[in-house]
């Protein structure tokens, strides 16, 4: 009797111990009984094409990639999505059967499909879209934006010239704010993004004024630890629908399992339990 080879994927990042990728992708090989593991990886910067290159012959169908490899993966794969191109980062790699190493960016698929499940009447032609923070989360925040229709995202980071370069790549449907005047978005925001650290478990807190907001206003924030950050309580107490980070985290994990292992999971109570244990 032959068995046939047991699919392996994993999450390549570093530090990567505190991944909640993991024990999410374990929860959905055994809810649909499928054969397969998914298994954590610490790779430095200066090993990681080996890493990747090294990983189909071990039996690799693909892996996730986080900070810090986001970006560098794109040299390294021999096909690139349009999306993953945009954002200008990947972080999901499928190993082909032809020996291709496929880049994807599934993270603005995940954050639209998360605002979908929380906020479901949410339509993005209704107004403006207020982004704070202007990193590698918050370009594919805007990519997705646009993409779903938003009419205009007003956008505020900390250092001006990052929200810019933003303005420069994406176009005229962005209009940047200083930082100092980060509140005055959310007076004519009708969806309002925090794709910044500020608000996570050991970093600053978010300083923004929030006084702007207006009830029924969608607030989201990518950060999930604590799930609900002084922005989503602050928010609401002022009457706004709010989402939290973690269902991003789940959303664009469901692609990448399907390409891997064949299923396409369903992101529910119980995998949230999953991901939170």
């Amino acid at each position: 009797m032959t068995l046939s080879k047991i699919p392996l994927a994993g999450v390549i990042g570093s530090p990567i111990a505190h991944s909640k990728s993991p024990q999410l992708q374990a929860h959905w090989l055994r809810t649909y009984g499928l054969a397969g593991y998914y298994i954590p990886m610490d790779v430095a910067p200066q090993d990681l094409e080996t890493v990747i290159r090294t990983l189909p012959s071990m039996g690799f169908v693909g892996v996730n990639v986080t900070i810090p490899h986001k970006e560098a993966v794109m040299s390294i794969a021999d096909l690139v999505t349009d999306r993953a191109i945009l954002i200008g980062a990947a972080n999901t790699l499928i190993f082909r059967k032809d020996g291709k190493i496929h880049a994807d960016n599934t993270d603005g698929y995940g954050f639209i499909e998360n605002l979908k499940s929380g906020a479901p009447n949410w339509n993005p032609r209704s107004g403006p879209a207020a982004v704070l923070g202007a990193g590698g989360a918050a370009r594919a925040v805007i990519a997705s934006l646009l993409d779903a229709g938003v009419p205009e995202i007003l956008l505020s980071n900390r250092t001006r010239v990052r929200s810019d370069k933003l303005k420069t790549d994406f176009g005229s449907r962005i209009r940047v704010y200083d930082w100092v005047q980060a509140g005055n978005m959310l007076d004519h925001a009708h969806l309002v993004v925090n794709t910044t650290s500020l608000g996570m478990i050991g970093k600053s807190e978010m300083r923004v004024p929030l006084d702007g907001l207006q009830p029924g206003t969608v607030v989201t924030d990518l950060v999930y630890a604590p799930l609900k950050t002084r922005l989503l309580e602050t928010a609401e107490e002022m009457g706004c629908i709010t989402v939290d980070g973690l269902g991003m985290l789940l959303h664009q994990a469901v692609p990448g399992f399907e390409r891997w292992f064949g299923k396409r999971p369903e992101v529910d109570r119980a995998t949230r339990a999953a991901a939170l244990r």
